[in-house]
C-alpha cells in the first residue's frame, strides 16, 4: 500500500494476520482521500476524524500504545470514528480517555520524513493524505 502526505510518499503493509476484518473493510474504501490534523490528547500523532463513518469492524488487535509508523482504526464507540497515525510517543486518547484502535497498517519507510510531516502538521496545520493500493 502506498501513503501520501504532503505530496510525500510513504511505503506501507496492510496488518491482515492481526486485523483481516479491518483491513477487508478499509481496502473497500480506497482509494481513501482526507486531510490529517495533530491530535489533540494523544501526543505524537496526527489523525483523520470521519465522524460517524461506520466500518462494521468490531476490536481486532487494539491498541492504545502504537508505535511510530502504526496505523489504527478507532470503529467507533466512546468517540468517533478516527484514523490516527503515530510519528512518536502516542498514547491513543479523546475528551472520553484511553481508547484502544485497531492496528490495521504500519508505515514502513522514511519514518524520520513522517516525524517532519507530524511536526509541522502541529504548526502549519492540516495536510492531505491518500492511501492506495
Amino acid at each position: 500500500m502506498k501513503i501520501i502526505i504532503a505530496d510525500h510518499a510513504f511505503e506501507a503493509r496492510l496488518e491482515t494476520e492481526k486485523s483481516p476484518q479491518t483491513c477487508a473493510a478499509f481496502e473497500r474504501v480506497m482509494p481513501f482521500e482526507s486531510q490529517v490534523v495533530h491530535v489533540r490528547w494523544s501526543g505524537e500523532g496526527v489523525w483523520i476524524p470521519l465522524g460517524d463513518m461506520d466500518f462494521a469492524v468490531g476490536y481486532e488487535d487494539a491498541t492504545a500504545y502504537p508505535a511510530p509508523g502504526q496505523i489504527l482504526l478507532y470503529p467507533r464507540g466512546r468517540s468517533e470514528t478516527e484514523i490516527l497515525i503515530a510519528y512518536g510517543s502516542v498514547h491513543f486518547a479523546s475528551k472520553a480517555g484511553t481508547l484502544a484502535g485497531n492496528h490495521f497498517a504500519t508505515i514502513t519507510s522514511d519514518h524520520e520524513r513522517l516525524r517532519e510531516i507530524g511536526v509541522a502538521t502541529l504548526w502549519q496545520g492540516a495536510k492531505d493524505i491518500r492511501f492506495e493500493h
